[in-house]
């Protein structure tokens, strides 16, 4: 069953998402809009590579008043759920919202680029151990970094900090940006989460995915986050951020904690240079594993 959302409805939805969308996918979703073969299957397919998007979506299907007996986090189940009206209607709420500049996008570039590449590397790792609903995995992979485009609309100089939290093997990405910023993309990141209406353990992943070694340390016993966490951070150098994001030559956070997120996924390192050539054979994942 589909759910007519109302204007006043999506106003108050939309509140509080202030990521956004990446104009080529907004133009994908016009022109899907109007072909005469327009499916909800091409909508999600398209939502699915954003993070703005993505979020308004599962904002809307985990909102109160559509009483979902469970917290959806699948975008292609949401989107179905929805029904392709409601989601038009939300996209065009969101392309009126404000253009962006040239130079905007730019700079958010990068982001747009990382946040897809490490969404599908996290669902094939995910599908390769064996864990259930790897939907989940994409959502991680997607949304972990969101604090970060608005930490560079906030501060003009996180581009420069963010490449210095890369360079420093020992002190963690995030206690670099809480020195220059007084906070940081994954505690931002968290309560944006949180505004979307994310599951606690996947905001609690998105808080703490610079810090995964102090909760494999902390929480002696296998749960959901752990395995999220250990795919993400797998995805994360297989799909280079330390390069992408970092501009650094050296993913330093993974040579700390690569002995633990294997072990804990059973893997080999074997194991995981074969995932990480599947990755690579679909387009994307640079890194030098050797």
């Amino acid at each position: 069953m589909t759910v007519e959302l109302t204007r006043h409805q999506i106003q108050n939805l939309l509140q509080g998402i202030a990521i956004p969308p990446q104009p080529q996918v907004m133009v994908d979703l016009q022109m899907e809009q109007c072909s005469p073969s327009c499916s909800v299957e091409r909508i999600a397919e398209l939502i699915c590579q954003d993070v703005g998007l993505s979020g308004s979506i599962l904002k809307t299907v985990n909102s109160p008043f559509l009483r979902n007996n469970k917290t959806i986090t699948s975008i292609t189940q949401a989107v179905s759920l929805l029904g392709a009206d409601s989601v038009i209607n939300l996209v065009n709420a969101l392309s009126i919202k404000g253009t962006l500049s040239d130079d905007d996008i730019i700079a958010l570039g990068s982001f747009w680029d990382s946040a897809l590449e490490v969404a599908m590397a996290s669902a094939v790792i995910a599908k390769e151990i064996g864990l259930q609903n790897p939907d989940e995995a994409y959502t991680l992979g997607l949304f972990h970094n969101c604090g970060v485009p608005l930490l560079m609309e906030r501060f003009d100089n996180y581009r420069q900090v963010c490449g210095e939290s890369y360079a420093n093997p020992g002190v963690s990405i995030t206690e670099i940006e809480n020195t220059h910023l007084k906070t940081n993309h994954a505690v931002v990141g968290y309560f944006v989460a949180k505004s979307w209406n994310l599951p606690p353990y996947l905001c609690q992943a998105i808080h703490e995915h610079h810090n995964v070694d102090k909760v494999f340390a902390r929480e002696k016993t296998e749960n959901r986050k752990k395995y999220l966490l250990a795919i993400l951070k797998m995805a994360e150098h297989i799909c280079a951020l330390y390069q992408q994001l970092g501009d650094q030559s050296t993913d330093y956070e993974w040579e700390q904690i690569s002995e633990t997120i294997l072990i804990y996924a059973g893997l080999s390192q074997y194991d995981f240079e074969n995932i990480s050539s599947q990755i690579n054979e679909l387009g994307f994942g640079e890194a030098d594993y050797h």
